[in-house]
């Protein structure tokens, strides 16, 4: 016990030390002693629920829909296809998680795909912010567009090799 005092001396120097040692004070309570009426559903007054009127996606860890949710871009396309395939899975999981991310990227390209079809050229550069790269990173903006160019050269050599063949 002596040891485990001075060991706290030691520290109480240093601001915020020790201060989760009064177990009446412990922020993790809630989580650690949860009684079973918390275990049996809200404990507190949910608020309206938000009208569904589009497609939401809904991680299978949640009973239900949250009560507010964002409604400016459903999903669609293909990245729609991709997230709706997402969400089959725990958000624990890798096959949650990875499949979103691909649904990002290829949004991008549908979006880029909306605004040529509407007539809209699309300003990548700035988009990207590669005005702000030419300015403070100049030296990793040409290393991308390096890099870029070297697998764009790659891909069509290989294609030109496999017409050939």
């Amino acid at each position: 016990m002596e040891t485990t005092q001075k060991k706290a001396n030691d520290y109480a120097h240093i601001p915020g030390w020790g201060i989760d040692a009064n177990p009446k004070n412990d922020p993790t309570y809630p989580m650690k002693d949860r009684t079973d009426a918390e275990q049996r559903g809200y404990t507190w007054e949910r608020p309206t629920q938000q009208p569904i009127d589009i497609e939401v996606l809904q991680s299978i860890e949640r009973p239900n829909v949250s009560a507010v949710f964002g409604t400016s871009t459903p999903p669609s396309g293909l990245s729609g296809a991709i997230r709706r395939y997402a969400f089959r899975y725990s958000e624990s999981s890798y096959a949650h998680w990875l499949p979103l991310l691909l649904a990002d990227r290829v949004n991008v390209v549908e979006g880029i795909l909306d605004d040529l079809k509407q007539g809209r050229v699309p300003n990548i550069f700035a988009e990207k912010g590669m005005k702000a790269d030419w300015k403070y990173d100049r030296k990793g903006l040409i290393q991308k567009a390096l890099i870029g160019a070297g697998i764009v050269t790659a891909v069509v050599l290989l294609l030109r090799r496999n017409e050939k063949e």
